[in-house]
Protein backbone atom coordinates (compact mmCIF):
# COMPACT_ATOMS: atom_id res chain seq x y z
CA UNK A 1 0.00 0.00 0.00
CA UNK A 2 2.78 2.11 0.93
CA UNK A 3 4.30 2.02 -2.12
CA UNK A 4 1.12 2.50 -4.31
CA UNK A 5 0.81 6.40 -2.25
CA UNK A 6 4.14 6.91 -2.99
CA UNK A 7 3.66 6.31 -6.65
CA UNK A 8 0.59 8.37 -6.89
CA UNK A 9 2.64 11.34 -4.88
CA UNK A 10 5.63 11.18 -7.19
CA UNK A 11 3.08 11.37 -10.45
CA UNK A 12 1.18 13.89 -9.16
CA UNK A 13 4.87 15.40 -8.31
CA UNK A 14 5.59 15.10 -11.96
CA UNK A 15 2.43 16.17 -13.38
CA UNK A 16 2.72 19.35 -11.21
CA UNK A 17 6.06 20.14 -12.28
CA UNK A 18 5.23 19.55 -15.96
CA UNK A 19 1.55 21.64 -15.91
CA UNK A 20 3.67 24.33 -14.10
CA UNK A 21 6.56 24.44 -16.84
CA UNK A 22 3.47 24.99 -19.53
CA UNK A 23 0.52 26.89 -18.29
CA UNK A 24 2.42 28.81 -14.82
CA UNK A 25 3.18 32.10 -16.78
CA UNK A 26 6.38 34.20 -15.05
CA UNK A 27 6.63 37.77 -15.62
CA UNK A 28 10.09 38.74 -16.28
CA UNK A 29 11.48 42.50 -15.51
CA UNK A 30 14.34 44.05 -16.58
CA UNK A 31 15.44 47.52 -17.11
CA UNK A 32 17.69 48.66 -19.61
CA UNK A 33 19.69 51.94 -18.19
CA UNK A 34 21.27 54.32 -21.53
CA UNK A 35 22.43 57.89 -21.18
CA UNK A 36 20.55 58.09 -24.71
CA UNK A 37 17.41 57.27 -23.36
CA UNK A 38 14.92 60.53 -24.54
CA UNK A 39 13.80 61.83 -21.31
CA UNK A 40 10.21 61.48 -22.43
CA UNK A 41 10.52 57.69 -22.51
CA UNK A 42 12.02 57.39 -19.27
CA UNK A 43 10.02 54.65 -17.10
CA UNK A 44 8.27 53.76 -20.34
CA UNK A 45 7.48 50.04 -20.18
CA UNK A 46 7.66 47.88 -22.63
CA UNK A 47 5.85 44.10 -23.19
CA UNK A 48 7.33 41.08 -24.98
CA UNK A 49 5.26 38.65 -26.12
CA UNK A 50 7.48 35.84 -27.89
CA UNK A 51 6.91 32.14 -29.52
CA UNK A 52 2.60 31.56 -28.24
CA UNK A 53 2.75 29.13 -30.73
CA UNK A 54 -0.88 28.96 -30.76
CA UNK A 55 -0.20 27.90 -26.69
CA UNK A 56 -3.59 28.31 -24.57
CA UNK A 57 -3.12 30.06 -21.05
CA UNK A 58 -7.22 30.19 -19.53
CA UNK A 59 -10.35 30.21 -21.73
CA UNK A 60 -9.78 33.05 -24.60
CA UNK A 61 -6.14 33.30 -22.89
CA UNK A 62 -7.80 35.25 -19.88
CA UNK A 63 -4.38 34.19 -18.12
CA UNK A 64 -2.39 35.88 -20.51
CA UNK A 65 -4.15 39.18 -20.97
CA UNK A 66 -4.80 39.66 -16.85
CA UNK A 67 -0.75 39.30 -16.74
CA UNK A 68 -0.03 41.88 -19.42
CA UNK A 69 -2.85 44.21 -18.39
CA UNK A 70 -1.27 44.30 -15.05
CA UNK A 71 1.95 45.66 -16.23
CA UNK A 72 -0.46 48.45 -18.13
CA UNK A 73 2.55 48.67 -20.76
CA UNK A 74 3.10 51.61 -23.21
CA UNK A 75 3.70 49.54 -26.05
CA UNK A 76 3.78 45.54 -26.89
CA UNK A 77 6.33 43.76 -29.09
CA UNK A 78 5.41 40.55 -30.56
CA UNK A 79 8.35 39.02 -31.85
CA UNK A 80 7.92 36.06 -34.07
CA UNK A 81 5.98 32.48 -34.18
CA UNK A 82 2.92 34.09 -32.57
CA UNK A 83 1.02 31.10 -34.90
CA UNK A 84 2.34 27.52 -35.08
CA UNK A 85 3.08 26.81 -38.40
CA UNK A 86 2.25 22.83 -37.44
CA UNK A 87 -1.26 23.70 -36.49
CA UNK A 88 -2.24 27.20 -38.13
CA UNK A 89 -5.37 28.20 -36.52
CA UNK A 90 -5.35 32.11 -37.23
CA UNK A 91 -8.97 32.85 -35.70
CA UNK A 92 -7.65 30.82 -32.20
CA UNK A 93 -4.29 33.10 -32.53
CA UNK A 94 -6.08 36.11 -32.99
CA UNK A 95 -8.08 36.24 -29.58
CA UNK A 96 -4.90 37.73 -28.01
CA UNK A 97 -4.80 40.25 -30.53
CA UNK A 98 -8.31 41.44 -29.68
CA UNK A 99 -7.09 42.36 -26.32
CA UNK A 100 -3.43 43.62 -26.80
CA UNK A 101 -4.62 46.02 -28.87
CA UNK A 102 -7.19 47.86 -26.30
CA UNK A 103 -4.05 48.11 -23.99
CA UNK A 104 -1.83 50.15 -26.09
CA UNK A 105 0.22 50.33 -29.04
CA UNK A 106 1.07 46.77 -30.80
CA UNK A 107 4.22 46.00 -33.08
CA UNK A 108 4.92 42.78 -34.86
CA UNK A 109 7.73 40.78 -36.78
CA UNK A 110 7.74 37.40 -38.30
CA UNK A 111 8.87 34.20 -36.98
CA UNK A 112 9.99 31.45 -38.81
CA UNK A 113 6.61 29.64 -38.21
CA UNK A 114 5.05 32.74 -40.06
CA UNK A 115 6.98 31.82 -42.41
CA UNK A 116 6.79 28.06 -42.99
CA UNK A 117 3.20 28.33 -43.10
CA UNK A 118 2.85 29.94 -46.40
CA UNK A 119 0.17 32.59 -45.04
CA UNK A 120 2.34 35.70 -44.25
CA UNK A 121 0.25 38.10 -46.17
CA UNK A 122 -2.75 36.81 -44.50
CA UNK A 123 -1.35 36.89 -40.85
CA UNK A 124 -0.31 40.96 -42.10
CA UNK A 125 -3.52 41.75 -42.78
CA UNK A 126 -5.51 40.36 -40.38
CA UNK A 127 -2.83 41.99 -37.58
CA UNK A 128 -3.16 45.25 -39.37
CA UNK A 129 -7.16 45.40 -39.45
CA UNK A 130 -6.94 45.49 -35.69
CA UNK A 131 -4.43 47.92 -35.53
CA UNK A 132 -0.74 45.89 -35.30
CA UNK A 133 2.01 47.85 -36.50
CA UNK A 134 3.62 45.17 -38.96
CA UNK A 135 7.41 45.78 -39.63
CA UNK A 136 8.72 43.95 -41.83
CA UNK A 137 12.20 45.31 -42.47
CA UNK A 138 11.34 49.04 -41.97
CA UNK A 139 10.97 51.57 -38.53
CA UNK A 140 8.50 53.60 -37.44
CA UNK A 141 8.71 56.40 -34.92
CA UNK A 142 7.39 56.53 -31.60
CA UNK A 143 6.80 59.97 -30.35
CA UNK A 144 5.83 61.22 -26.72
CA UNK A 145 5.78 64.73 -25.43
CA UNK A 146 8.21 65.68 -28.31
CA UNK A 147 10.52 63.08 -27.97
CA UNK A 148 11.16 59.87 -30.52
CA UNK A 149 12.49 56.50 -30.34
CA UNK A 150 12.72 54.50 -33.75
CA UNK A 151 11.40 51.21 -33.40
CA UNK A 152 12.21 49.19 -36.30
CA UNK A 153 11.54 45.11 -37.20
CA UNK A 154 12.97 42.88 -39.58
CA UNK A 155 11.33 39.60 -41.35
CA UNK A 156 12.95 35.90 -40.24
CA UNK A 157 15.78 34.95 -42.28
CA UNK A 158 13.48 32.05 -43.21
CA UNK A 159 11.67 34.74 -46.01
CA UNK A 160 14.71 34.12 -48.20
CA UNK A 161 15.56 30.58 -48.36
CA UNK A 162 17.98 30.44 -51.20
CA UNK A 163 20.48 33.04 -49.01
CA UNK A 164 22.41 32.60 -46.66
CA UNK A 165 21.23 33.39 -43.12
CA UNK A 166 23.53 36.28 -42.30
CA UNK A 167 23.40 38.00 -45.53
CA UNK A 168 19.74 38.16 -45.38
CA UNK A 169 19.88 39.20 -41.89
CA UNK A 170 22.18 42.17 -42.96
CA UNK A 171 20.21 43.11 -46.18
CA UNK A 172 16.87 43.05 -44.00
CA UNK A 173 18.26 45.65 -41.73
CA UNK A 174 19.98 47.71 -44.26
CA UNK A 175 16.15 47.97 -46.04
CA UNK A 176 15.06 49.08 -42.61
CA UNK A 177 16.86 52.38 -43.02
CA UNK A 178 17.86 53.18 -39.25
CA UNK A 179 18.73 56.37 -37.90
CA UNK A 180 20.63 57.54 -35.42
CA UNK A 181 17.85 57.75 -32.93
CA UNK A 182 17.58 55.90 -29.78
CA UNK A 183 16.79 52.28 -31.79
CA UNK A 184 14.47 49.68 -30.30
CA UNK A 185 14.87 46.62 -33.21
CA UNK A 186 12.26 43.79 -32.78
CA UNK A 187 13.45 40.12 -34.24
CA UNK A 188 12.75 36.79 -33.82
CA UNK A 189 16.75 35.19 -34.23
CA UNK A 190 18.91 35.98 -30.84
CA UNK A 191 21.75 34.20 -32.40
CA UNK A 192 22.54 37.23 -34.57
CA UNK A 193 23.38 40.15 -32.11
CA UNK A 194 27.10 40.50 -33.36
CA UNK A 195 24.75 41.90 -36.80
CA UNK A 196 22.66 43.54 -34.75
CA UNK A 197 25.38 45.61 -32.94
CA UNK A 198 27.27 46.06 -36.29
CA UNK A 199 24.28 48.56 -37.06
CA UNK A 200 24.71 50.33 -33.97
CA UNK A 201 21.28 49.39 -32.69
CA UNK A 202 20.43 50.17 -28.91
CA UNK A 203 17.99 47.54 -27.92
CA UNK A 204 17.18 43.94 -29.61
CA UNK A 205 14.08 42.07 -28.51
CA UNK A 206 14.33 37.98 -29.74
CA UNK A 207 12.64 35.03 -28.98
CA UNK A 208 12.86 31.51 -31.04
CA UNK A 209 15.51 29.67 -28.29
CA UNK A 210 12.14 28.74 -26.19
CA UNK A 211 14.59 29.09 -23.19
CA UNK A 212 16.84 26.23 -24.44
CA UNK A 213 12.79 24.40 -24.24
CA UNK A 214 14.26 21.91 -21.24
CA UNK A 215 16.08 24.01 -18.59
CA UNK A 216 18.80 22.07 -16.36
CA UNK A 217 19.13 23.97 -13.00
CA UNK A 218 22.48 24.88 -13.10
CA UNK A 219 23.32 24.51 -16.20
CA UNK A 220 20.47 26.38 -18.43
CA UNK A 221 19.01 25.35 -21.57
CA UNK A 222 19.40 21.79 -23.46
CA UNK A 223 18.88 22.89 -27.08
CA UNK A 224 17.70 25.80 -28.83
CA UNK A 225 16.84 26.07 -33.26
CA UNK A 226 20.19 27.83 -34.40
CA UNK A 227 22.46 27.11 -31.32
CA UNK A 228 22.32 23.45 -31.27
CA UNK A 229 23.27 21.80 -27.96
CA UNK A 230 23.24 23.50 -24.19
CA UNK A 231 22.72 26.94 -26.15
CA UNK A 232 24.38 30.05 -24.50
CA UNK A 233 21.37 32.56 -25.46
CA UNK A 234 18.28 31.29 -24.26
CA UNK A 235 16.95 34.01 -22.20
CA UNK A 236 18.17 37.40 -20.33
CA UNK A 237 19.76 40.45 -21.40
CA UNK A 238 23.36 40.19 -23.24
CA UNK A 239 25.45 42.92 -24.42
CA UNK A 240 27.92 43.70 -27.35
CA UNK A 241 29.10 47.05 -28.26
CA UNK A 242 26.77 49.19 -27.32
CA UNK A 243 23.85 46.71 -27.92
CA UNK A 244 21.82 45.05 -25.76
CA UNK A 245 19.20 42.21 -26.25
CA UNK A 246 16.53 40.85 -24.25
CA UNK A 247 15.73 37.31 -25.16
CA UNK A 248 12.62 36.10 -24.07
CA UNK A 249 11.65 32.22 -23.32
CA UNK A 250 8.90 32.72 -24.88
CA UNK A 251 5.20 31.26 -23.99
CA UNK A 252 4.62 27.85 -26.13
CA UNK A 253 6.04 24.64 -27.75
CA UNK A 254 6.40 23.48 -31.06
CA UNK A 255 8.16 20.11 -32.38
CA UNK A 256 8.87 19.19 -28.81
CA UNK A 257 5.56 19.66 -27.02
CA UNK A 258 6.47 19.98 -23.92
CA UNK A 259 8.71 22.30 -21.72
CA UNK A 260 10.79 20.88 -18.57
CA UNK A 261 11.90 23.48 -15.72
CA UNK A 262 11.34 26.44 -18.09
CA UNK A 263 8.22 28.19 -17.15
CA UNK A 264 6.05 30.14 -19.92
CA UNK A 265 7.26 33.77 -19.86
CA UNK A 266 5.92 37.49 -20.36
CA UNK A 267 8.87 40.08 -20.40
CA UNK A 268 8.68 43.69 -19.09
CA UNK A 269 11.36 45.75 -19.83
CA UNK A 270 11.66 49.40 -18.44
CA UNK A 271 13.68 51.86 -20.15
CA UNK A 272 15.68 54.17 -17.70
CA UNK A 273 17.96 57.19 -18.87
CA UNK A 274 21.03 57.31 -16.93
Amino acid sequence: MKKIILVILFALVLWGGVWSSNKWIETTEYTIVSEAVPAAFDGAKIVQISDLHNATFGKNQSNLIEEIQSVKPDAIFLTGDFIDSNRFDLSASLVIIDELVKMNKVYYVTGNHEIASNQVEEIAAALQERGVTVLANESVEWEKDGDTIQIAGIDDPLSEPTKHEDEVMHDSLESARLTDDFTLLLVHRPEYLSTYAEFGVDVVFAGHAHGGQVRIPGIGGLYASGQGWFPKVTEGVFEEDQSQMVVSRGLGNSTFPIRIFNRPEVVVVTLKKE
